[in-house]
């Protein structure tokens, strides 16, 4: 079983476009023409036309289907295409359906790309309003009566346990909020350029669902992000520098659900993304020493320093020291709490963007990045190199 040993797909893909549209709260266009704007600009930037792409692959909960998309970017045939579900926990599989499609052999050139107007039409942050019957949904059923409607409520129940077991207060997330900020206002492509903000602007936020705060919620964002993934070898002969898919994983922890998992035997951490890790670790050869950024989700602050603790920077109970610290480069473009939310795909392409060494917020000698996806839910990581 691939979840006890090292699997055979790193190395063998590469990331070598990435492309996107401006990133703001109401695009005023439709999501299949944010997604085709992404789509073109990646395949630019990889150097590549619509007519050398043979594969798609996309998210569940997404209006822009895949023969659309060919369709309307002007694509041929294609041979392979996949949907990826549990919302942002799909953003880092999106590269391994990829990646394994081009490794099998079943296409040479694969886009992932993600588009959503989720600011000015359908808001994930507003939680549940509608659902057909579904034995998935059917978990909400014993939250939803309480009150937990939105994603912030969920979180809070255990960020909630988190600082209770580790005798912290609502500061140690703001934290994460203070870093992603500030690499935020020098970016000028994030939505919160030139506005960081203090430990004090976190405190002062107000409350959304206790211990959480504004300041500890992502923003809402319209948008689209794409990503070429190709062979290495053919990655080398294009104009950028690739990004070396060195290892993909997936991974669900046991009594998985999304979002609501409060009856597992600890809410203090993330199993699934536990499961990623060690596969990450196994598969790649590296850890936590060997990592020089990481774009770590960021839909909600807590749901970081678990991340921090699950992947072993440091011990249970003590990211949040390690993140005031600045022990590690983190979200670097600002995350999805300071440049965009979108569903953690524009992670990946300041992953790639590290690599190349063309991050406005470059750290000096990047080669090994961590990236990570949504978190509470069924998710998936990358760890992306220099080539060689």
């Amino acid at each position: 079983m691939s979840l006890r040993r090292r699997d055979t797909l790193g190395g063998r893909a590469a990331i070598a476009g990435i492309g996107a549209t401006a990133f703001s709260k109401d695009s005023g266009r439709s999501e299949l023409r944010l997604a085709v704007e992404a789509v073109r600009a990646a395949l630019d930037d990889a150097g590549l036309t619509p007519a050398d792409v043979d594969g798609l692959v996309t998210f569940t909960m997404d209006t822009s289907p895949e023969i659309t998309v060919a369709q309307a970017c002007g694509m041929g045939e294609l041979s392979f295409f996949s949907r990826v579900h549990y919302g942002g926990g799909a953003a880092c599989a999106t590269v391994q359906q990829a990646a394994l499609a081009v490794a099998a052999g079943v296409a040479e050139v694969v886009v992932c790309y993600r588009a959503f107007n989720e600011r000015s039409g359908r808001r994930f942050g507003a939680g549940v309003q509608h659902r057909e019957p579904s034995a998935e949904g059917a978990a909400l059923g014993w939250v939803l009566p309480f009150g937990l409607l939105t994603p912030a409520s969920w979180v809070a129940m255990a960020a909630r346990r988190y600082l209770h077991a580790y005798r912290l207060t609502p500061e140690a997330f703001g934290h994460v909020a203070v870093v992603d900020r500030a690499y935020a206002a020098t970016n000028p492509a994030a939505y919160f350029h030139g506005r960081p903000i203090t430990l004090a602007d976190h405190a002062a936020s107000r409350w959304i669902a206790e211990p959480l705060r504004l300041l500890d919620c992502c923003q809402e964002t319209d948008g689209g992000q794409a990503l070429v993934v190709t062979s290495l070898e053919r990655a080398r002969d294009l104009p950028h520098p690739p990004a070396v898919i060195a290892a993909a994983a997936q991974g669900a922890g046991r009594a998985q659900e999304q979002m609501t998992g409060f009856y597992r035997d600890d809410l203090t951490g993330l199993p699934e993304m536990g499961t990623v890790a060690r596969q990450l670790w196994r598969t790649c050869g590296l850890g936590p020493d060997g990592i020089d950024v990481g774009i770590l989700y960021d839909h909600f602050t807590p749901f970081v320093l678990m991340q921090l603790e699950e992947f072993g920077f440091c011990g249970r109970g003590e990211a949040a020291d390690f993140v005031a610290e600045r022990r590690l480069p983190l979200n670097t473009h600002g995350g999805q709490l300071g440049e965009a939310y979108l569903h953690g795909m524009n992670g990946i392409a300041e992953a790639v963007r590290q690599l190349r060494g063309t991050a406005v917020n470059q750290v000096p000698g990047a080669s090994r990045t961590l990236v990570t996806a949504g978190t509470g839910v069924p998710t998936s990581g990358l760890v992306l190199t220099a080539d060689g």
